[in-house]
């Protein structure tokens, strides 16, 4: 606003308004070239409007993953199954039996030079109302009667170098993903999908991604922790039961211990138990995460990452930062172009929209 009446030597400021148009108009303006410059992408790479390929894919599309060479990894897990033991877990407390899970996890450990780190995650934001209610003495809106706007913010990492996406929902942004990719020839690389642990986007993701074989799914280890915490609140019988039990189920989910896991849980003594129903869903949220629970803990000894917290900040910066204050409410669009406005920004990408009304597209530094 000062930088706007400085301009106009104007001495009222401009209407909150005039503002807001103007800001939703930008924003509706660059999702809109980011839309036109992804198609005009794909279709030049012989890509589908949805980010399939049209014709045989090229070597580098079915090439095996770069992963770390074996004794890298094997030194790593010894060390870690060593660790493991000196911890003193109870369910499974030789060596053998840690390394031999160990081994095993399905997840690879990939070299990072020749890796992208994407974290994918929807935000949402108390949507207006189409008009207001009269206001009453008695009358307190609660969260659970408010409706939400929500968009999905992907963010991309090579290194040190990072670019951030928002749209409204995943099929329509994959497609503009997979165009950035193809534009900063990045499909000679692992694609790396940090998430949580939601059945539609696992689905979403491996459906737009199904022609790339050197793709893996991570469990986020944050949300796997939270989904343990909170299961096992709803499963046991109180909070002393819940701890004692976390104490021995989180060490063995840390270090990939999967099985033993599974079936500490399957063993709980009854009376612990308050809800059997909630402690088999955990199982079962478990079991179908098979795939993408890494082992946690050689994860970290080898400096690989084990989260999406990346992508939440982004999250926090683009939509939270701005959008999420007490009794703020936006329109769909409206919480979308001021979303867009801020990856402008974070993506380095300004100065060339507002010289030439066209973005690079590439990674900022």
């Amino acid at each position: 606003s000062a930088l706007i009446n400085r301009m106009r030597h104007q001495p009222a400021a401009p209407s909150a308004r005039t503002l807001q148009d103007n800001s939703e108009r930008e924003g509706e303006r660059i999702l809109e070239q980011l839309s036109v410059k992804s198609q005009a992408i794909l279709q030049e790479h012989e890509f589908s409007p949805e980010g399939v390929p049209l014709q045989a894919l090229s070597g580098e599309q079915k090439q095996s993953p770069y992963h770390l060479g074996g004794e890298v990894v094997e030194s790593a897990v010894a060390i870690c199954a060593e660790r493991a033991l000196e911890q003193g877990i109870k369910v499974v407390n030789d060596k053998e039996t840690i390394l031999a899970q160990m081994q095993s996890n399905p997840v690879a450990y990939e070299d990072t030079e020749k890796s992208i780190n994407i974290s994918v995650d929807d935000v949402g934001v108390k949507q207006q109302k189409q008009q207001r209610q009269a206001e009453t003495s008695n009358a307190a809106t609660t969260d659970s009667e408010h409706k939400y706007a929500y968009q999905t913010v992907i963010h991309i990492q090579q290194q040190q170098s990072r670019y951030v996406l928002n749209g409204l929902g995943w099929a329509k942004l994959f497609s503009v993903l997979i165009a950035f990719l193809l534009h900063n020839d990045l499909l000679q690389f692992n694609l790396l999908f940090f998430v949580d642990g939601q059945k539609t986007l696992h689905a979403a993701i491996q459906k737009a991604f199904a022609w790339f074989v050197p793709m893996q799914l991570i469990l986020d280890w944050y949300h796997l922790e939270e989904k343990c915490k909170q299961q096992l609140s709803m499963a046991l019988k109180g909070r002393q039961v819940r701890n004692t039990v976390l104490q021995e189920l989180i060490p063995l989910l840390w270090n990939g211990l999967l099985d033993s896991a599974i079936e500490y849980l399957r063993t709980l003594e009854s009376e612990l138990i308050k809800d059997k129903d909630k402690l088999q869903q955990l199982i079962n949220y478990l079991e179908r995460n098979r795939p993408f629970i890494p082992c946690y803990s050689v994860r970290k000894h080898l400096g690989l990452r084990n989260s999406s917290n990346i992508g939440e900040k982004h999250n926090d910066l683009l939509v939270s930062q701005r959008q999420k204050h007490n009794g703020m409410s936006w329109s769909k669009s409206g919480s979308l172009a001021l979303a867009a406005i801020k990856a402008l920004v974070r993506n380095n990408e300004y100065q060339r929209w507002f010289r030439t009304r066209e973005l690079d597209f590439k990674f900022a530094t």
